[in-house]
């Protein structure tokens, strides 16, 4: 009896020590996460659309955002806030103190603007509707003339002619990778396109040579700074390369 006594005395001390080992790691383990994983810095890369300061708040949007495996955790497994124009945000620890958030934005080369609604409809280089917003993005040309007033997020553009749905994406794309992007692109009833850069007007023509019209604009346009007129390039060929440049009002 004394012996039962005794051996069960023994099991309830093994089981106190047990149980005062588990919560000082656990207290150990909670300091530990307390006191070394603070948010001392923030790396911001991918970022374009949003200032580096504009994502670290995003990021770091509440109470408990000072602790790095707090933001670490929260953006795995609670979904997020959705951002305009960025496609995902993908959030790592460099080590405790510095949190890296790479920025995945939704790439538009262009938008339309509706009118019934006020809205800015951006497209991406396959002319699907990424986004819908009042806001204008610097950097991002509208297009005008193509008859589009209303639209489905994530559908394709509605043009009923395909052609000249892809002449768009030719162009807007052209315009990007030469890096002559203009305020606006205008498309008329044939097809016929015309750029807006400031005081600068640029008739394309239609999309024959559309490409190798494009290319032409990086060496010509610097030339045309603080001048007001119309860049005429329609009716450069491989075997027409003049291309005139008239002073003159625009409207």
């Amino acid at each position: 009896m004394i012996k039962e006594k005794r051996r069960q005395q023994r099991k309830r001390k093994r089981a106190l020590i047990i149980s005062l080992a588990i919560v000082l790691v656990i207290f150990i383990a909670f300091m530990i996460v307390w006191n070394v994983f603070t948010v001392k810095n923030v790396v911001v890369e991918g970022n374009e659309l949003y200032s580096t300061k504009q994502i670290e708040e995003i990021a770091l949007n509440d109470e408990y955002s000072w602790n790095s495996l707090y933001v670490l955790f929260k953006s795995k497994f609670i979904k997020s806030e959705e951002v305009p124009f960025v496609d995902v945000m993908e959030i790592s620890l460099d080590d405790p103190h510095t949190v890296h958030i790479k920025v995945y934005e939704k790439g538009s080369i262009g938008y339309i603007y509706l009118a019934g609604t006020n809205q800015n409809a951006y497209f991406d280089k396959d002319g699907f509707v990424i986004e819908t917003s009042e806001e204008e993005i610097e950097g991002v040309p509208r297009v005008d003339g193509l008859g589009c007033d209303k639209v489905v997020l994530y559908e394709k553009l509605p043009i009923e002619n395909e052609s000249i749905l892809k002449e768009v994406l030719v162009c807007t794309q052209a315009l990007k990778k030469y890096e002559v992007v203009p305020e606006t692109i205008t498309f008329d009833s044939s097809g016929n396109i015309t750029l807006r850069y400031e005081t600068i007007k640029v008739l394309l023509g239609d999309d024959t040579n559309l490409t190798e019209k494009i290319m032409r604009l990086p060496v010509i346009l610097p030339d045309l700074e603080g001048k007001t007129g119309t860049l005429h390039v329609e009716d450069w060929t491989t075997d027409n390369k003049n291309i005139i440049f008239r002073e003159e009002s625009i409207d």
